[in-house]
């Protein structure tokens, strides 16, 4: 089957650095996201996607396998997305790798690095003055290696420009369903997490873990809640009124929230409006008046303040991009 156009969006050719030691997890949620072949049902964008290394030919995993990469480095001078896949012994990274990155974010590619691969982008001076993250494990010697990063050690994702930085693991999809969702909408964003059957969307100030246990609770999780709020967007979402339906106090419920969610209620029940409202815009007509309600805004004002600091554009300029 041919490959479908790529719809309103920059990103049509999708490059993948590899080096030995590659993370096999992480290489794999870069894959899963961008390497889809089209599906009618979902009508997703097919992407050029390319996987190369420095000397093509086999490089070794993690994993204890290796892999038959037949592509150099000579792909990502047309790439719009380069991705560095994360690697064991990132310290001993492939110098040839440095002056590509720097000459795809010189010509205004999107890049993107994934744990131990966000140090790569510092040797290429892309961290120099820029909000980035890494692992956990590794957010000190980010922060002493490269002095001039804005390192934020307790998030999932950050973008910052065209650079985004993914913490490690499992947030490389979340850094991923990010993009997806900037360059082509909540409703393709939602489509593609659903096929790899995971949250469309978890915010990219989430905590990387998060504690659980707070023992003035008897609840085990508040799974519940948050569904129920997704599923009442329109209704005072207070935290006095969620605790008091939810018989909690409102600072025990709302130190149970962040404990869960790494968030306060205000700033995740804003998250999930802005997606309902996303969603609204691309696939109804109704004036963005009407969507303020049901989404719980109340009026327009408000549903434009929120929505262009979250996404960075109006309302009406994320219709006029994402409309069905």
């Amino acid at each position: 089957m041919s490959k479908v156009p790529v719809p309103r969006s920059g990103i049509r050719k999708v490059v993948v650095i590899v080096q030995d030691g590659v993370e096999a997890f992480g290489l794999g949620t870069i894959v899963e996201v961008w390497n889809e072949p089209y599906h009618p049902e979902d009508d997703n964008p097919v992407f050029d996607f390319v996987v190369c290394t420095p000397k093509p030919g086999v490089v070794t995993s993690s994993g204890g396998f290796s892999l038959l990469v037949e592509h150099g480095l000579e792909e990502v001078a047309d790439a719009d997305l380069v991705c560095v896949a994360p690697k064991r012994g990132f310290r001993d990274g492939s110098p040839e790798v440095v002056p590509v990155l720097r000459a795809a974010y010189e010509r205004g590619a999107q890049i993107f690095a994934h744990c131990s691969g966000v140090f790569i982008l510092g040797e290429a001076g892309l961290l120099e003055g820029r909000r980035c993250t890494t692992h956990w494990r590794y957010v000190d010697e980010l922060c002493a290696t490269y002095e001039d990063a804005k390192v934020d050690c307790d998030v999932l994702y950050v973008q910052d420009g065209t650079v985004t930085t993914g913490a490690g693991s499992a947030a490389g999809l979340d850094a991923a369903l990010h993009l997806m969702r900037q360059q082509f909408g909540a409703r393709v964003a939602a489509a593609t997490a659903r096929r790899m059957v995971v949250p469309p969307h978890r915010d990219g100030g989430q905590a990387q873990y998060i504690a659980r246990a707070v023992p003035e609770v008897d609840a085990e999780t508040l799974g519940p809640v948050l569904s129920w709020i997704t599923e009442n967007l329109g209704e005072d979402l207070s935290v006095d009124t969620l605790a008091r339906q939810h018989h909690m106090s409102p600072r025990t419920f709302a130190r149970r929230f962040r404990a869960e969610t790494g968030t306060t209620p205000h700033q995740w029940v804003t998250q999930q409006r802005v997606r309902a409202a996303e969603e609204l815009l691309e696939l109804t007509d109704h004036p963005v008046e009407w969507i303020a309600t049901e989404v719980g805004f109340g009026n327009a004002g408000a549903l434009r303040h929120h929505f262009t600091r979250v996404r960075g554009v109006s309302p009406q300029q994320y219709r006029r991009q994402f409309a069905c």
